[in-house]
Parts: C-alpha cells; sequence; structure tokens
C-alpha cells in the first residue's frame, strides 16, 4: 500500500489496445484514479486511452517512479535493464510474473520490487474499489440486497 500511495508516475510497459488484455483493463482503470500520470510503453502502438504510446522506457518525457510489467517472463531481464538505466525507483511485475534473479538485481540497483502481484487489484483493495475494479465486494447473506 505504501509504494502505491508514494509513487506519483507509472510506466505500463507491455500495454495492450486490446480490452480484453489485463494490461488495458489496468491501463484503463489507473488513468481512472486520477492519482498517477500514467505512460505506455509498446514498440507497437502509437496511442491508447488518448495517451501517446512510447516505444521504450528511455523514450518517455520522464522517468517514471514504478515500472508496471506486462511482458513475457523471458522478457523481464531486458526490462529491468532498461528500468536501472533511466533510474525507476520501483519494477513491478503482474499476476504471474515472478523472476528472482531479476528482484534481486533490481534490489541490488535500489529499486523496490513486487512480483506476482496486479497494481489494479492491489490499489483497489487499499482504497475501496474493489467493487468499481469489477470485483463483487457485497457482504454474503442470505437476504436480497435492496437496490
Amino acid at each position: 500500500m505504501r509504494l502505491l500511495d508514494e509513487v506519483k508516475s507509472i510506466a505500463i510497459v507491455g500495454v495492450s489496445d486490446k480490452p480484453s488484455r489485463a494490461s488495458y483493463f489496468v491501463a484503463s482503470y489507473l488513468l481512472g484514479t486520477g492519482q498517477y500520470d500514467v505512460y505506455f510503453v509498446n514498440p507497437m502502438l502509437s496511442e491508447l486511452l488518448g495517451q501517446p504510446v512510447y516505444p521504450s522506457l528511455s523514450a518517455l518525457p520522464v522517468v517514471p517512479d514504478l515500472v508496471d510489467v506486462f511482458r513475457k517472463p523471458a522478457d523481464i531481464p531486458g526490462v529491468l535493464d532498461e528500468a536501472i538505466a533511466i533510474g525507476a525507483k520501483a519494477f513491478w511485475l503482474q499476476l504471474g510474473l515472478w523472476d528472482e534473479v531479476s528482484a534481486q538485481r533490481a534490489e541490488e540497483a535500489g529499486m523496490r520490487v513486487v512480483m506476482d502481484r496486479c497494481t489494479k487489484i492491489e490499489h483497489a483493495r487499499f482504497h475501496g474499489g474493489l467493487h468499481f475494479a469489477g470485483f463483487d465486494t457485497g457482504v454474503l447473506s442470505s437476504k436480497r440486497q435492496k437496490t
């Protein structure tokens, strides 16, 4: 929670323009919070959700506080190299991504590391937005809810 409260800018590496992809939904959610400056990185796109998309982390107009990775496991070390080179403060691997060697390298470079977690889910969990994020947080009951 502290990390998500401290960062001001997030770069989403591997963002997709397909609404069925998790990276698209996370991008949309993070933009919608209004809490962060969100930057998109994907060399195959030029614009997404009304925002420019950059071909690499080094092409961003700012150094993002957090690099949120939606890439295949084999790409993680290369993304980390870029994140270290630009001076990002945190390295976040999305659900299903885990790389101990890269995590150790990132920590040795002074970065905070999160693995196998979703920024959208974690933000919503800590900020009371799970229902907004597409999760039913209603209380289980045999009684019909009033609308």
